[in-house]
C-alpha cells in the first residue's frame, strides 16, 4: 500500500507540469489566430515621458542596423537610443554610431553576459537618468509606435512591462524550424497571456521589456546568468512589481536557417531555464504561500513547466514504462492512469494552442510530427546534465560566414 502511495505521489510530480500547461493555455482564451488579436491595454500615450532604449550588442554588425533603423524614428525629444557594444571584436560600434545611435563600449574578457552589458548601460543613464528604460536586443525589430506605448503602459502600471515577443522561421523554412517557432509561440504568447488574465504577471523575456527607472537603477543586473532577464522579472514580482504582459507592441526576429544554428540558440535558452527553474521555483512558491498574491502563484504555475520536448519525452517514457509495468505488477496501475491523464492534458494543451494560434504555422499533418523534433533534442538535454553554460554567446546568423 506505501509502494503505491509513494508511485502515485511521483506521478502526480510527473503530472504537475501538464496540468499548469493546461490551466495556462484555457486561460489565454479563444483566439483566431496572432494576426487577430485585439489589443489588451488600451493606454494614452504619454509625450512626456522620456525613454532610453538600451541595445546590448555582441559582434551584432550584421543585425544592428535594422534594428536601430525601426528604433530611431520612434525617439522623441528628451529620448535616448543607446547600444551597449559589449566585447565587441568586429565594426558593431562603429556602424552603430554612424546610423545615428549613441554607442558606449564594455571591455572585460572576465565578467561576460548580457546581464553585465545591461548593468553597464544603466549606469551611463545615472547622470540624467530617464523615467522608463527599454531593452531591444540587437537581432529585434519593434513595431511603429512600440517604445511611446509600451513606455506610456510601465509609468501608468508602475511595473515592469513585457510585449509580445516572438521568433520567426523565414520564408520557405523547413518543418523543424516551423515548429521551433510555435513553440516559441506557446512559451511567448500563450502562456504569458494565460498568466496575466489569471494573475495580473508574465516573465520577462529579455526583449521589448520596458521598466521605470526606480526600479531598474536599483536592480541587480551584473550577473552571467543566462536568462537573466527571467532571474529579474522574478525578482520584481518578488518585491510587488510584477510584469505585465501588453499585446499592443511586438517585438521579433528570424532564427537563423541553419539548424545547427539554431539549435545552438535554442539549446542555451533551455539551458538558462532549466537553471531558472531549478533555482527560481521554490523561492517564488514559498513567496506566494506567505504573500498569498496571485502574481506571484501564477508565476511558480509557469515555472513547473519545463522546456516542452525534454517533458513530452520524460512523461512520454514514464507512461510507456508505468504502463508495460503495470501489467505485471498491478500496484503500478493507480500511478500509470495519472500519467495517462498528464499526457491528455498536455497533448490537450499543446492542440488548443495549435487551434488557436498554430495553424498558420503547421499544418495538422506537421504537428504530429513534433514527438520526432523531441527526440532531436536529446542531445541538449544531454549536455546540459553534463555541464551548464554561463556567459554570453551570441548565435551565428545566416549572412556570417
Amino acid at each position: 500500500m506505501l509502494g503505491t502511495v509513494l508511485l502515485v505521489v511521483v506521478a502526480v510530480l510527473l503530472a504537475l507540469p501538464a496540468a499548469a500547461m493546461l490551466i495556462l493555455t484555457l486561460a489565454a482564451g479563444k483566439r483566431a489566430g496572432i494576426a487577430a488579436l485585439p489589443n489588451s491595454h488600451p493606454n494614452r500615450i504619454h509625450s512626456d515621458v522620456r525613454v532610453a532604449v538600451l541595445v546590448p550588442a555582441h559582434n551584432e554588425s550584421h543585425n544592428v542596423l535594422p534594428t536601430i533603423a525601426c528604433l530611431l524614428p520612434q525617439m522623441r525629444p528628451g529620448d535616448r537610443l543607446v547600444v551597449v557594444a559589449d566585447n565587441c571584436s568586429d565594426d558593431t560600434a562603429q556602424l552603430a554610431r554612424d546610423a545615428g545611435a549613441t554607442v558606449i563600449e564594455r571591455h572585460n574578457a572576465e565578467l561576460r553576459g548580457k546581464g553585465y552589458a545591461l548593468a553597464f548601460g544603466v549606469d551611463s543613464l545615472r547622470a540624467d537618468p530617464p523615467d522608463v528604460v527599454m531593452v531591444v536586443d540587437a537581432d529585434c525589430t519593434v513595431t511603429p509606435d512600440a517604445v511611446a506605448r509600451l513606455s506610456s503602459h510601465c509609468v501608468q502600471t508602475g511595473c515592469p512591462v513585457q510585449m509580445l515577443n516572438l521568433m520567426q522561421a523565414g520564408p520557405g523554412s523547413g518543418v523543424r524550424l516551423r515548429i521551433l517557432e510555435f513553440a516559441f509561440v506557446i512559451k511567448n504568447l500563450v502562456r504569458p497571456l494565460g498568466s496575466h488574465r489569471l494573475g495580473g504577471a508574465c516573465h520577462l523575456t529579455g526583449t521589448g521589456m520596458a521598466l521605470p527607472w526606480a526600479l531598474i537603477s536599483t536592480a541587480q543586473l551584473a550577473t552571467g546568468h543566462i536568462v537573466e532577464d527571467m532571474k529579474l522579472g522574478v525578482d520584481m514580482a518578488i518585491c510587488g512589481h510584477p510584469a505585465q504582459f501588453y499585446l499592443d507592441a511586438k517585438v521579433s526576429s528570424t532564427f537563423p536557417e541553419d539548424s545547427q544554428a539554431a539549435r545552438v540558440q535554442k539549446s542555451r535558452w533551455e539551458h538558462g531555464q532549466l537553471s531558472t527553474q531549478i533555482e527560481e521555483l521554490p523561492r517564488v512558491a514559498w513567496a506566494a504561500l506567505r504573500s498569498g498574491r496571485a502574481a506571484l502563484y501564477v508565476l511558480a504555475l509557469d515555472l513547473l513547466i519545463p522546456p516542452l520536448a525534454l517533458y513530452a519525452l520524460v512523461l512520454g517514457a514514464a507512461v510507456v514504462l508505468a504502463g508495460g509495468a503495470s501489467v505485471v505488477w498491478p500496484l503500478l496501475v493507480p500511478a500509470a492512469s495519472v500519467l495517462v491523464a498528464a499526457t491528455l492534458a498536455f497533448i490537450a494543451s499543446v492542440g488548443l494552442a495549435w487551434l488557436r494560434y498554430g495553424r498558420e504555422l503547421l499544418s495538422a499533418r506537421e504537428l504530429l510530427s513534433i514527438p520526432v523534433y523531441a527526440l532531436w533534442k536529446i542531445p541538449v538535454y544531454l549536455a546540459y546534465a553534463m555541464r551548464r553554460p554561463s556567459g554570453w554567446v551570441r548565435t551565428k546568423r545566416d549572412s556570417e560566414s
